[in-house]
């Protein structure tokens, strides 16, 4: 039997659970389906204080030693890190290399440049922060306040190069996403791509009976959720939305008058439900979403999804399905299309299932995922044993252990607003 790795999952959980909480769940029951051992290590930003938050972010992790320990308790391999903001930062993954093991950084987001992860500012995608430059963010105050923009912008330009020291892989959930974070600075030949994944792809597409088409996510302005409105309404087609967000007040004066039904948070079996039952999903984002699950799932159910031609979701649904951003009468027409004709959803709901096989199934990930461990056993040795080239994070993290002190307590009593907003 050929080796498996012993796995060490790192997450610094949100304060609102999302996607990426997911994510990290199907990762660890993956690997543990195939045979490897897995731990998990996990801190929470709804359980800290903003203040405490602030002090973390700037100093780059806090309490790392812990991570050292859990690497060593588990005889950890592999390192493999999701979010590690505010919490963690680079100091627990080079403490997790000091103990020994290979760092992998799976990216959902910007946020190894951008303070809100999104990259999107003024109703379209931003790339002004870029590499170790992130002043834009500070001057567009895109935290939403001045003291918390100041320590995202001082935290990430700071963190950013002990990231690329520290990390021996980088994991990008889509070749777009993977392509938008080699324009902010993080080489595109240390990155593989994950895609995103699915326990089980539906045996048939039911869409050809569906009755209404759905759209799910947090109700922010970004996801589009005012297209979906939009489209509806013109073509006459029952539009259901899923989800809570700061979005939803304005997005239900928006609704009125329209057969706009806003189902709230559903979760597991009740969302499974609400995309058996719909005849087309609607992933209308406005920002360069990368591997959204919206979409993946719609696609392993069967179900035809028309997304927004920008970031990662053209390589999901293809060309034929994606449309103009914010453009209300393109989605309309395609809408209508697809609504009128159960044919051509039955057969747009094959084309999906297809889509899912070949880029969302377990074994499709895994094969992605163990490439990305391979590299990174490659680039550790590269520079040397574990033992060797881990000492040498320890020795940074002892190095900077004063740099993230004293100098930093005004600014993070400052910013006691910090890990707040979206997805801190």
């Amino acid at each position: 039997m050929a080796h498996r790795e012993r796995v060490l999952l790192l997450h610094n959980r949100y304060r609102a659970a999302g996607g990426e909480e997911r994510v990290v769940d199907e990762l660890e029951a993956l690997l543990r389906a195939r045979g490897h051992a897995v731990a998990r290590c996990e801190r929470d930003s709804g359980a800290t204080g903003r203040v405490t938050a602030a002090r973390a972010l700037l100093r780059g992790g806090v309490d790392e030693q812990a991570v050292a320990r859990a690497v060593a308790a588990h005889r950890a391999d592999v390192l493999h890190a999701h979010n590690v903001h505010p919490l963690f930062g680079w100091r627990a993954l080079a403490a997790g290399r000091a103990a020994g093991a290979r760092v992998v950084l799976h990216l959902h987001n910007y946020r190894f440049t951008c303070a809100i992860g999104v990259a999107y500012r003024d109703r379209r995608p931003c790339h002004s922060c870029h590499g170790r430059d992130t002043r834009p963010g500070l001057r567009h105050r895109c935290r939403g306040s001045l003291p918390e923009a100041a320590v995202y912008a001082a935290a990430l330009s700071a963190q950013q190069p002990r990231l690329l020291e520290t990390v021996d892989r980088f994991v990008a959930v889509g070749e777009a996403q993977a392509e938008v974070l080699a324009r902010f600075g993080l080489p595109r030949e240390r990155v593989d791509v994950v895609p995103n994944a699915v326990a089980e792809v539906a045996g048939a597409s039911r869409a050809g009976e569906g009755a209404y088409a759905l759209a799910s996510g947090r109700l922010v302005e970004e996801k589009g959720f005012a297209t979906a409105v939009e489209a509806a309404r013109r073509a006459g087609v029952p539009l259901r939305i899923a989800g809570e967000g700061p979005d939803e007040g304005r997005l239900r004066e928006l609704a009125t008058g329209a057969d706009v039904t806003f189902l709230g948070r559903l979760d597991g079996e009740a969302m499974a439900a609400a995309r058996r039952g719909a005849a087309v999903v609607l992933v209308p984002s406005r920002w360069e979403e990368a591997c959204p699950m919206a979409a993946v799932e719609a696609l392993a159910d069967g179900v035809p999804v028309l997304a927004s031609d920008l970031g990662g979701l053209p390589e999901l649904v293809g060309a034929e399905a994606s449309l103009p951003v914010g453009d209300g009468a393109a989605w309309a027409s395609a809408l209508a299309a697809l609504w009128a004709d159960p044919a051509l959803r039955a057969r747009r709901g094959a084309e999906a299932l297809e889509r899912a096989r070949a880029r969302h199934t377990p074994e499709a990930q895994y094969a992605a995922l163990t490439g990305a461990y391979a590299a990174a056993e490659r680039a550790a040795r590269g520079r040397g044993d574990a033992g060797e080239g881990a000492g040498a994070g320890g020795a940074a993290v002892a190095a900077d252990e004063g740099a993230g002190g004293a100098a930093d307590e005004g600014a993070a009593g400052g910013a006691a607003g910090a890990d707040g907003g979206r997805g801190g």
